[in-house]
Protein backbone atom coordinates (compact mmCIF):
# COMPACT_ATOMS: atom_id res chain seq x y z
CA UNK A 1 0.00 0.00 0.00
CA UNK A 2 2.79 2.59 0.86
CA UNK A 3 3.95 2.27 -2.67
CA UNK A 4 1.06 3.91 -3.71
CA UNK A 5 1.25 6.91 -1.82
CA UNK A 6 1.86 10.38 -2.98
CA UNK A 7 5.51 12.23 -2.58
CA UNK A 8 3.89 15.61 -3.50
CA UNK A 9 1.83 17.64 -0.72
CA UNK A 10 -1.75 16.41 -0.89
CA UNK A 11 -5.08 18.15 -0.60
CA UNK A 12 -7.06 18.86 2.56
CA UNK A 13 -9.55 16.77 2.70
CA UNK A 14 -12.81 16.74 5.14
CA UNK A 15 -14.95 13.39 5.22
CA UNK A 16 -18.03 14.18 6.82
CA UNK A 17 -18.81 11.14 8.46
CA UNK A 18 -17.01 8.25 9.97
CA UNK A 19 -19.36 4.93 9.19
CA UNK A 20 -17.39 2.28 6.75
CA UNK A 21 -17.96 4.47 3.69
CA UNK A 22 -16.08 7.26 5.63
CA UNK A 23 -13.40 5.34 6.96
CA UNK A 24 -12.76 3.96 3.75
CA UNK A 25 -12.48 7.18 2.35
CA UNK A 26 -10.50 8.44 4.84
CA UNK A 27 -8.05 5.57 4.44
CA UNK A 28 -7.50 6.05 0.73
CA UNK A 29 -7.32 10.07 0.61
CA UNK A 30 -4.28 9.27 3.14
CA UNK A 31 -2.92 6.86 1.45
CA UNK A 32 -3.10 9.31 -1.94
CA UNK A 33 -1.09 11.84 0.22
CA UNK A 34 -3.86 14.06 1.08
CA UNK A 35 -4.36 16.02 4.44
CA UNK A 36 -7.67 13.88 6.30
CA UNK A 37 -10.05 16.00 8.53
CA UNK A 38 -12.85 13.14 9.53
CA UNK A 39 -15.82 14.54 11.11
CA UNK A 40 -18.43 12.46 12.25
CA UNK A 41 -21.49 13.51 14.74
CA UNK A 42 -21.50 10.29 16.80
CA UNK A 43 -19.14 9.56 19.92
CA UNK A 44 -18.10 6.89 18.04
CA UNK A 45 -17.05 5.58 14.76
CA UNK A 46 -18.49 2.74 12.21
CA UNK A 47 -21.92 4.49 11.44
CA UNK A 48 -24.43 1.69 11.96
CA UNK A 49 -22.03 -1.19 11.90
CA UNK A 50 -21.06 -0.88 15.40
CA UNK A 51 -21.29 -2.40 18.80
CA UNK A 52 -23.42 -0.92 21.55
CA UNK A 53 -21.63 -0.74 25.25
CA UNK A 54 -24.21 -2.29 27.89
CA UNK A 55 -24.33 -4.83 30.82
CA UNK A 56 -22.71 -7.36 28.12
CA UNK A 57 -20.90 -5.24 24.92
CA UNK A 58 -23.56 -6.31 21.61
CA UNK A 59 -23.43 -5.45 18.16
CA UNK A 60 -25.86 -3.10 16.22
CA UNK A 61 -27.08 -6.08 14.71
CA UNK A 62 -25.83 -9.19 13.17
CA UNK A 63 -23.71 -8.41 10.04
CA UNK A 64 -22.56 -10.82 7.22
CA UNK A 65 -19.77 -10.21 4.89
CA UNK A 66 -19.21 -12.82 2.33
CA UNK A 67 -16.08 -13.52 0.28
CA UNK A 68 -17.16 -11.41 -2.56
CA UNK A 69 -16.49 -8.24 -0.39
CA UNK A 70 -12.81 -7.99 -1.63
CA UNK A 71 -12.93 -4.03 -0.98
CA UNK A 72 -13.90 -4.20 2.81
CA UNK A 73 -11.26 -7.49 3.24
CA UNK A 74 -8.73 -5.07 1.14
CA UNK A 75 -9.08 -1.73 3.75
CA UNK A 76 -9.13 -3.94 6.88
CA UNK A 77 -5.76 -5.35 6.03
CA UNK A 78 -4.33 -2.27 5.10
CA UNK A 79 -5.38 -0.94 8.63
CA UNK A 80 -3.83 -3.91 10.49
CA UNK A 81 -6.83 -6.05 10.71
CA UNK A 82 -5.98 -10.07 9.80
CA UNK A 83 -9.58 -10.88 7.94
CA UNK A 84 -8.50 -14.61 8.53
CA UNK A 85 -8.30 -13.87 12.83
CA UNK A 86 -11.18 -11.78 13.20
CA UNK A 87 -13.68 -13.41 11.16
CA UNK A 88 -14.72 -17.28 10.59
CA UNK A 89 -15.08 -18.28 7.00
CA UNK A 90 -17.67 -21.10 5.68
CA UNK A 91 -18.58 -21.89 2.59
CA UNK A 92 -22.13 -21.19 2.16
CA UNK A 93 -24.38 -22.51 4.40
CA UNK A 94 -28.32 -21.78 4.61
CA UNK A 95 -29.66 -24.58 6.87
CA UNK A 96 -32.22 -25.20 9.25
CA UNK A 97 -32.12 -26.92 13.07
CA UNK A 98 -32.62 -30.00 11.07
CA UNK A 99 -29.85 -29.36 8.94
CA UNK A 100 -32.08 -29.40 6.03
CA UNK A 101 -31.30 -26.52 3.16
CA UNK A 102 -28.47 -25.35 0.61
CA UNK A 103 -24.73 -26.19 1.58
CA UNK A 104 -22.02 -24.66 -0.82
CA UNK A 105 -19.19 -27.22 -1.35
CA UNK A 106 -15.93 -25.36 -2.58
CA UNK A 107 -14.28 -24.73 -5.61
CA UNK A 108 -15.24 -23.86 -9.02
CA UNK A 109 -18.34 -21.50 -8.36
CA UNK A 110 -20.35 -22.81 -11.20
CA UNK A 111 -19.54 -26.59 -10.36
CA UNK A 112 -20.07 -25.65 -6.48
CA UNK A 113 -23.43 -24.59 -7.14
CA UNK A 114 -24.88 -27.19 -9.36
CA UNK A 115 -23.22 -29.70 -6.72
CA UNK A 116 -24.66 -28.01 -3.84
CA UNK A 117 -28.34 -27.68 -5.51
CA UNK A 118 -28.34 -31.54 -6.44
CA UNK A 119 -27.10 -32.52 -2.59
CA UNK A 120 -30.48 -30.39 -1.34
CA UNK A 121 -32.31 -33.49 -0.76
CA UNK A 122 -34.94 -31.93 1.09
CA UNK A 123 -36.56 -30.38 -2.43
CA UNK A 124 -37.26 -33.03 -4.85
CA UNK A 125 -35.33 -34.07 -7.91
CA UNK A 126 -37.55 -31.98 -9.94
CA UNK A 127 -37.16 -28.95 -7.78
CA UNK A 128 -33.86 -29.20 -7.82
CA UNK A 129 -33.24 -29.61 -11.85
CA UNK A 130 -35.66 -26.33 -12.05
CA UNK A 131 -33.31 -24.58 -9.92
CA UNK A 132 -30.66 -25.45 -11.83
CA UNK A 133 -32.44 -24.12 -15.19
CA UNK A 134 -34.06 -21.31 -14.35
CA UNK A 135 -30.99 -20.05 -12.60
CA UNK A 136 -28.61 -21.26 -15.70
CA UNK A 137 -31.18 -19.01 -17.70
CA UNK A 138 -30.35 -16.02 -15.73
CA UNK A 139 -26.91 -16.61 -16.67
CA UNK A 140 -26.96 -17.18 -20.23
CA UNK A 141 -29.03 -13.47 -19.95
CA UNK A 142 -25.63 -12.24 -18.21
CA UNK A 143 -27.74 -12.09 -14.69
CA UNK A 144 -30.02 -9.03 -16.10
CA UNK A 145 -33.84 -8.16 -16.18
CA UNK A 146 -35.86 -5.41 -16.81
CA UNK A 147 -35.30 -2.14 -14.04
CA UNK A 148 -39.05 -2.86 -13.06
CA UNK A 149 -38.69 -6.39 -12.08
CA UNK A 150 -39.07 -7.56 -8.54
CA UNK A 151 -37.77 -10.44 -7.41
CA UNK A 152 -40.46 -12.23 -6.75
CA UNK A 153 -41.31 -12.07 -10.81
CA UNK A 154 -38.06 -13.04 -11.27
CA UNK A 155 -38.39 -16.41 -9.16
CA UNK A 156 -41.39 -17.02 -10.71
CA UNK A 157 -40.90 -19.78 -12.57
CA UNK A 158 -39.23 -21.56 -9.64
CA UNK A 159 -41.12 -23.92 -7.46
CA UNK A 160 -43.34 -22.73 -4.44
CA UNK A 161 -40.65 -24.78 -1.50
CA UNK A 162 -37.29 -23.36 -3.95
CA UNK A 163 -39.09 -19.47 -3.20
CA UNK A 164 -40.09 -19.70 0.27
CA UNK A 165 -36.58 -21.45 1.80
CA UNK A 166 -34.21 -20.12 -0.75
CA UNK A 167 -34.98 -17.22 -2.54
CA UNK A 168 -37.13 -14.98 -0.13
CA UNK A 169 -34.12 -15.36 2.75
CA UNK A 170 -31.18 -14.73 0.20
CA UNK A 171 -33.21 -11.33 -1.03
CA UNK A 172 -34.15 -10.72 2.87
CA UNK A 173 -30.47 -11.23 3.96
CA UNK A 174 -28.90 -9.26 0.99
CA UNK A 175 -31.31 -5.92 0.04
CA UNK A 176 -33.21 -6.16 3.26
CA UNK A 177 -36.44 -5.53 0.97
CA UNK A 178 -39.34 -8.71 0.90
CA UNK A 179 -39.06 -10.10 -2.21
CA UNK A 180 -42.63 -8.68 -3.52
CA UNK A 181 -41.35 -5.33 -3.57
CA UNK A 182 -37.33 -6.02 -3.81
CA UNK A 183 -35.36 -5.21 -7.37
CA UNK A 184 -34.37 -8.30 -9.29
CA UNK A 185 -31.85 -6.18 -10.84
CA UNK A 186 -29.83 -5.67 -8.13
CA UNK A 187 -30.54 -9.24 -6.47
CA UNK A 188 -29.46 -10.53 -9.54
CA UNK A 189 -25.94 -8.84 -9.15
CA UNK A 190 -25.79 -9.58 -5.98
CA UNK A 191 -26.19 -13.21 -6.88
CA UNK A 192 -23.44 -13.07 -10.03
CA UNK A 193 -21.03 -11.40 -7.35
CA UNK A 194 -21.70 -13.75 -4.76
CA UNK A 195 -22.10 -17.03 -6.31
CA UNK A 196 -20.35 -17.11 -9.55
CA UNK A 197 -17.76 -14.33 -9.41
CA UNK A 198 -14.81 -16.64 -8.64
CA UNK A 199 -13.61 -19.27 -6.14
CA UNK A 200 -14.56 -18.55 -2.44
CA UNK A 201 -16.52 -15.68 -3.56
CA UNK A 202 -19.97 -17.42 -2.06
CA UNK A 203 -17.91 -17.94 1.44
CA UNK A 204 -19.80 -16.62 4.45
CA UNK A 205 -17.45 -14.40 6.39
CA UNK A 206 -19.08 -14.33 9.68
CA UNK A 207 -17.61 -11.80 12.39
CA UNK A 208 -15.31 -13.74 15.53
CA UNK A 209 -14.93 -9.81 17.26
CA UNK A 210 -17.19 -7.33 17.63
CA UNK A 211 -18.05 -4.78 14.80
CA UNK A 212 -15.90 -2.07 16.21
CA UNK A 213 -13.05 -4.19 16.32
CA UNK A 214 -13.76 -5.79 12.63
CA UNK A 215 -12.40 -2.01 11.25
CA UNK A 216 -13.51 1.04 12.67
CA UNK A 217 -11.00 0.82 16.19
CA UNK A 218 -8.32 -0.32 14.18
CA UNK A 219 -8.87 2.71 11.05
CA UNK A 220 -9.15 5.42 14.06
CA UNK A 221 -5.69 4.43 15.23
CA UNK A 222 -3.95 3.68 12.03
CA UNK A 223 -5.39 7.16 10.59
CA UNK A 224 -4.53 8.93 14.28
CA UNK A 225 -0.85 7.44 13.59
CA UNK A 226 -0.72 9.13 9.72
CA UNK A 227 -1.47 12.41 10.94
CA UNK A 228 -5.53 12.53 10.26
CA UNK A 229 -7.49 14.48 12.40
CA UNK A 230 -10.61 12.54 14.02
CA UNK A 231 -13.37 15.11 15.45
CA UNK A 232 -15.97 12.86 17.16
CA UNK A 233 -19.22 14.52 18.95
CA UNK A 234 -18.86 17.12 16.12
CA UNK A 235 -21.90 17.93 14.12
CA UNK A 236 -21.22 19.72 10.91
CA UNK A 237 -23.44 22.65 10.84
CA UNK A 238 -22.32 23.88 7.09
CA UNK A 239 -20.92 22.81 3.95
CA UNK A 240 -20.11 26.19 1.46
CA UNK A 241 -18.48 27.00 -1.47
CA UNK A 242 -15.47 29.25 -1.08
CA UNK A 243 -13.31 29.43 -4.17
CA UNK A 244 -11.16 27.47 -4.88
CA UNK A 245 -12.34 25.25 -2.14
CA UNK A 246 -14.77 24.73 0.33
CA UNK A 247 -15.01 25.36 3.64
CA UNK A 248 -16.50 22.82 6.36
CA UNK A 249 -17.77 25.16 9.57
CA UNK A 250 -15.72 27.78 8.96
CA UNK A 251 -12.33 25.29 8.40
CA UNK A 252 -10.89 25.67 4.64
CA UNK A 253 -10.22 22.27 2.46
CA UNK A 254 -10.05 21.80 -1.07
CA UNK A 255 -12.19 18.70 -1.27
CA UNK A 256 -15.02 17.22 0.60
CA UNK A 257 -16.55 13.26 0.99
CA UNK A 258 -20.00 13.83 2.13
CA UNK A 259 -20.11 10.29 3.81
CA UNK A 260 -23.33 10.91 6.47
CA UNK A 261 -26.76 9.59 6.50
CA UNK A 262 -28.52 10.23 2.94
CA UNK A 263 -30.55 12.42 5.24
CA UNK A 264 -27.90 13.85 6.92
CA UNK A 265 -25.76 14.34 3.58
CA UNK A 266 -29.20 15.62 1.91
CA UNK A 267 -29.43 18.36 4.93
CA UNK A 268 -25.61 19.61 4.00
CA UNK A 269 -26.27 19.63 0.86
CA UNK A 270 -29.46 21.06 -0.09
CA UNK A 271 -27.70 25.09 -0.14
CA UNK A 272 -25.86 23.70 -3.14
CA UNK A 273 -27.58 21.63 -4.95
CA UNK A 274 -31.23 20.92 -3.90
CA UNK A 275 -32.23 18.34 -7.02
CA UNK A 276 -29.42 16.00 -5.39
CA UNK A 277 -30.63 16.35 -1.78
CA UNK A 278 -34.39 15.61 -2.84
CA UNK A 279 -33.30 12.52 -4.06
CA UNK A 280 -31.10 11.60 -1.26
CA UNK A 281 -33.82 12.95 1.09
CA UNK A 282 -37.17 10.89 -0.76
CA UNK A 283 -35.01 7.17 -0.17
CA UNK A 284 -37.23 4.95 2.12
CA UNK A 285 -36.29 3.01 4.77
CA UNK A 286 -36.26 -0.69 6.13
CA UNK A 287 -36.05 -1.39 9.92
CA UNK A 288 -33.80 -4.17 11.24
CA UNK A 289 -34.62 -5.93 14.64
CA UNK A 290 -32.10 -7.72 16.42
CA UNK A 291 -33.28 -9.96 20.12
CA UNK A 292 -30.52 -11.04 22.10
CA UNK A 293 -31.72 -14.31 24.06
CA UNK A 294 -29.90 -16.42 26.61
CA UNK A 295 -29.90 -19.97 26.55
CA UNK A 296 -27.28 -21.77 28.99
CA UNK A 297 -25.89 -24.99 28.07
CA UNK A 298 -27.02 -23.79 24.11
CA UNK A 299 -25.28 -25.10 21.37
CA UNK A 300 -26.54 -24.71 18.04
CA UNK A 301 -24.85 -27.46 15.04
CA UNK A 302 -23.99 -24.34 12.82
CA UNK A 303 -23.09 -20.69 13.84
CA UNK A 304 -25.77 -18.89 11.70
CA UNK A 305 -28.72 -21.20 11.12
CA UNK A 306 -32.32 -20.14 8.95
CA UNK A 307 -35.12 -19.79 10.70
CA UNK A 308 -39.17 -20.30 8.69
CA UNK A 309 -40.60 -16.82 8.92
CA UNK A 310 -44.05 -15.05 8.21
CA UNK A 311 -45.78 -11.47 9.11
CA UNK A 312 -47.91 -13.21 11.33
CA UNK A 313 -45.96 -15.21 14.60
CA UNK A 314 -42.71 -16.08 12.89
CA UNK A 315 -40.35 -12.65 13.11
CA UNK A 316 -36.99 -13.91 12.74
CA UNK A 317 -35.10 -15.23 9.56
CA UNK A 318 -31.46 -16.40 10.81
CA UNK A 319 -30.33 -17.12 14.31
CA UNK A 320 -26.41 -16.96 15.18
CA UNK A 321 -24.86 -18.70 17.75
CA UNK A 322 -22.45 -15.96 19.04
CA UNK A 323 -20.75 -18.67 21.68
CA UNK A 324 -19.21 -19.99 18.14
CA UNK A 325 -18.22 -16.96 17.10
CA UNK A 326 -16.21 -15.52 20.41
CA UNK A 327 -19.22 -14.29 22.18
CA UNK A 328 -19.90 -15.48 25.99
CA UNK A 329 -22.09 -19.21 25.97
CA UNK A 330 -25.50 -19.52 25.59
CA UNK A 331 -25.87 -16.14 23.96
CA UNK A 332 -28.22 -16.02 20.89
CA UNK A 333 -29.11 -13.49 18.38
CA UNK A 334 -32.43 -13.64 16.41
CA UNK A 335 -32.00 -10.96 13.01
CA UNK A 336 -35.42 -9.31 11.88
CA UNK A 337 -35.18 -8.37 7.99
CA UNK A 338 -37.87 -6.27 6.55
CA UNK A 339 -39.09 -5.70 9.62
CA UNK A 340 -40.82 -2.62 9.82
CA UNK A 341 -44.84 -4.88 10.60
CA UNK A 342 -42.86 -6.16 13.53
CA UNK A 343 -41.88 -2.81 14.80
CA UNK A 344 -45.26 -1.33 14.45
CA UNK A 345 -46.48 -4.43 16.67
CA UNK A 346 -43.80 -2.62 19.75
CA UNK A 347 -40.81 -4.45 21.44
CA UNK A 348 -42.76 -6.35 23.56
CA UNK A 349 -44.62 -8.27 21.41
CA UNK A 350 -42.05 -8.47 18.97
CA UNK A 351 -39.63 -9.95 21.74
CA UNK A 352 -42.61 -12.66 22.77
CA UNK A 353 -43.11 -13.76 19.40
CA UNK A 354 -39.38 -14.54 18.73
CA UNK A 355 -39.14 -16.24 22.05
CA UNK A 356 -41.99 -18.12 21.09
CA UNK A 357 -40.07 -19.40 17.38
CA UNK A 358 -37.24 -19.84 18.98
CA UNK A 359 -39.03 -22.50 21.11
CA UNK A 360 -40.68 -24.26 18.40
CA UNK A 361 -37.89 -24.00 15.94
CA UNK A 362 -34.82 -24.98 17.88
CA UNK A 363 -36.78 -27.24 20.42
CA UNK A 364 -34.84 -30.18 21.59
CA UNK A 365 -31.27 -27.84 20.74
CA UNK A 366 -32.04 -25.69 23.69
CA UNK A 367 -30.83 -26.88 26.88
CA UNK A 368 -31.64 -24.39 28.93
CA UNK A 369 -34.78 -21.60 29.32
CA UNK A 370 -34.73 -18.62 27.39
CA UNK A 371 -33.56 -15.28 29.23
CA UNK A 372 -34.37 -12.03 27.02
CA UNK A 373 -31.31 -9.93 27.12
CA UNK A 374 -31.65 -7.14 24.66
CA UNK A 375 -33.62 -6.02 22.08
CA UNK A 376 -31.61 -3.52 19.35
CA UNK A 377 -33.91 -1.77 16.52
CA UNK A 378 -31.87 0.25 13.46
CA UNK A 379 -35.11 1.78 12.19
CA UNK A 380 -32.96 3.04 9.12
CA UNK A 381 -31.13 0.44 8.54
CA UNK A 382 -31.26 -0.02 5.03
CA UNK A 383 -32.92 1.99 2.57
CA UNK A 384 -35.83 -0.22 0.72
CA UNK A 385 -34.07 -1.72 -2.44
CA UNK A 386 -37.01 -1.36 -4.98
CA UNK A 387 -36.97 -1.55 -8.53
CA UNK A 388 -36.50 1.59 -10.93
CA UNK A 389 -34.86 3.39 -7.21
CA UNK A 390 -33.47 7.22 -8.20
CA UNK A 391 -30.62 6.57 -5.99
CA UNK A 392 -28.45 10.02 -5.68
CA UNK A 393 -25.30 9.72 -7.67
CA UNK A 394 -21.41 9.86 -6.40
CA UNK A 395 -20.52 13.70 -7.74
CA UNK A 396 -22.94 16.70 -6.17
CA UNK A 397 -20.36 19.02 -7.71
CA UNK A 398 -16.75 18.89 -8.49
CA UNK A 399 -14.77 18.87 -5.18
CA UNK A 400 -17.65 17.44 -3.22
CA UNK A 401 -18.49 13.64 -3.80
CA UNK A 402 -21.27 11.63 -1.58
CA UNK A 403 -20.06 8.64 -0.38
CA UNK A 404 -22.31 5.67 1.13
CA UNK A 405 -24.22 2.45 0.69
CA UNK A 406 -27.05 4.64 -0.51
CA UNK A 407 -25.44 6.23 -3.80
CA UNK A 408 -26.14 4.85 -7.12
CA UNK A 409 -24.19 1.54 -7.95
CA UNK A 410 -25.09 -1.69 -8.32
CA UNK A 411 -25.42 -3.18 -4.92
CA UNK A 412 -28.05 -2.95 -1.94
CA UNK A 413 -27.19 -1.51 1.27
CA UNK A 414 -24.02 -3.41 2.54
CA UNK A 415 -20.73 -2.62 4.11
CA UNK A 416 -19.03 -3.59 0.52
CA UNK A 417 -21.28 -1.27 -1.47
CA UNK A 418 -20.45 1.75 1.36
CA UNK A 419 -16.36 0.72 1.40
CA UNK A 420 -16.68 0.88 -2.71
CA UNK A 421 -18.43 4.37 -2.40
CA UNK A 422 -16.12 5.64 -0.19
CA UNK A 423 -12.91 4.86 -2.27
CA UNK A 424 -14.57 6.06 -5.53
CA UNK A 425 -15.03 9.83 -3.91
CA UNK A 426 -11.16 10.12 -2.64
CA UNK A 427 -9.76 12.65 -5.18
CA UNK A 428 -6.49 11.53 -7.09
CA UNK A 429 -3.16 11.82 -5.96
CA UNK A 430 -1.63 14.83 -6.73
Amino acid sequence: MAAKWATEPGLAVAVIGGGWAGLAAAVEAVQRGHRVTLFEMAPQLGGRARSVDGPVVLDNGQHILIGAYTETLRLMRAVGVAPADVLLRTPLRLCDAQGRGLRLPGGAPLLSFVRGVLAQDAWTLAERLRLLAVAGGWGLRGFACAPSTTVQALARRLPATVQRELIEPLCVAALNTPAEEASGQVFLRVLRDALFAGPGSSDLLLPRRRLSELLPAAAEQWLSRHGATILRSHRVDSIERRAPGWQVDGQAFDHVVLAASAAEAARLARPIDARWADRAAALRYEPIVTVYLRSAGTVLPEPMLTLASDASHRPAQFVFDLSRLGGEPGLLAFVISGAQPWVDRGADATREATQAQARTALGPLLRGPLEPLRLLTEKRATFRCTPGLDRPGRDITPGLHAAGDYVAGPYPATIEGAVRAGLAAVPPAR
